[in-house]
């Protein structure tokens, strides 16, 4: 038999059959397939671009394209299937001059729910499974990060060439095992309070995203202050996120005030990605928030159970080492991490432009 009997045509028609596990469309109407290389003995290998390199379970990919061709295709080989990944985005904010293809903020209705462990751990996560992330602290008057990735010292000046060719001067983000972090924290001593009107803290949110050198980035996760106050207002007005993660916990309490949190977001036009149920176990209860999710109509992106240890890496600014192998908490954390990713790529595809802000 000649190797040209099975041609690349063949196969590309072949994978129209095949759909994204995750989007649910065909990969081919998704742009998803790249390269099809055809060998000796026919045998085929096929180039799957995922957008994100933060997918889930791509086996599932494999499985299909590996069935689907070997049915479909006459005189298939042996098919094998690589995997590549290029996270693509709204880019929305190079009009002030970021260079992040999306920009996620991370809030909670109210305080105490694991919203900055949350923002943490989403940061950790997509950097793992190989993306470039930033992580910026908007949580002004209680900044966490600093604490959580035990880092403390101040971030440096650094001069860079604007478009123009002019020079200019820019805050160096403090690089934390290749992550890198923006906080008011950093330029503050660690017991001073943050005693700031309400101008004051609108212009530092926006200096953080502007005179920091974030360089370019697949991720920038913004750590929200709790409650439902006017930075998200700030946020939507200066870019355009591709979405907001919701955490609370299960119980009641906090599901009202993350309510109000979905709906403060809907309001100023952020997309919400999904809700993170924190704190999952025997204390506050289990499945509240996956409820009220359903119940609003936005996704749920997994539970996290209570677990000491999270708290206890939190503590030593060791957030990373709930991500060690063998930890209980990683299967967790890192299904939050991918249902993310794979949020905002769904979104993208489905509304791939956003509607004007209304004036509040």
């Amino acid at each position: 038999m000649s190797d040209s009997r099975t041609t690349e045509a063949q196969v590309r028609e072949s994978l129209r059959g095949v759909n994204d596990p995750e989007i649910g469309r065909s990969l081919v109407d998704l742009d998803m397939v790249g390269e099809i290389a055809i060998g000796e003995a026919n045998a085929i290998t096929v180039t799957v671009q995922l957008p994100t390199p933060a997918y889930p379970r791509r086996e599932r990919i494999a499985q299909s394209i590996q069935a689907v061709v070997s049915a479909r295709v006459p005189y298939a080989g042996e098919v094998n299937v690589r995997f590549t990944a290029k996270v693509k985005g709204k880019q929305s904010g190079g009009t002030i001059g970021l260079r992040v293809q999306n920009v996620i903020a991370v809030g909670s209705g109210k305080g105490g729910v694991g919203k900055s462990t949350v923002a943490a751990s989403l940061a950790v996560g997509l950097q793992l499974a190989g993306a470039k992330v930033g992580l910026m602290d908007a949580d002004i008057y209680g900044p966490s990060i600093p604490h959580l990735f035990g880092v403390g010292h101040r971030p440096e000046i650094v001069e860079e060439h604007g478009p123009g060719g002019q020079t200019v001067r820019r805050i160096q983000p403090i690089d934390a095992g290749g992550i890198k972090l923006m906080s008011i924290g950093f330029l503050i001593p660690v017991d001073d309070p943050v005693i700031v009107r309400g101008p004051i803290l609108h212009r530092t949110i926006q200096q953080f995203l502007q005179e920091t050198a974030w360089g370019d980035l697949d991720y920038l996760i913004i750590d929200l202050p709790p409650g439902t106050g006017d930075i998200a207002l700030t946020l939507s007005q200066l870019i355009g996120l591709a979405g907001a993660v919701v955490v609370c916990t299960p119980q009641q309490l906090a599901l009202l005030d993350a309510v109000k949190a979905i709906n403060m977001f809907r309001k100023v036009k952020i997309p919400v990605l999904g809700v993170v149920e924190n704190m999952t176990g025997e204390i506050f209860g289990r499945g509240g928030a996956k409820q009220k999710a359903a119940e609003m109509g936005v996704p749920f992106l997994g539970e996290i159970p209570i677990d000491t240890r999270i708290r206890v890496n939190g503590d030593a600014g060791q957030i990373r080492e709930s991500f060690a192998e063998g930890s209980p908490s990683r299967p967790y954390l890192m299904n939050v991490c991918e249902q993310t990713a794979i949020q905002i790529a769904r979104t993208l595809l489905e509304t791939p432009s956003m509607p004007s802000l209304e004036i509040l």
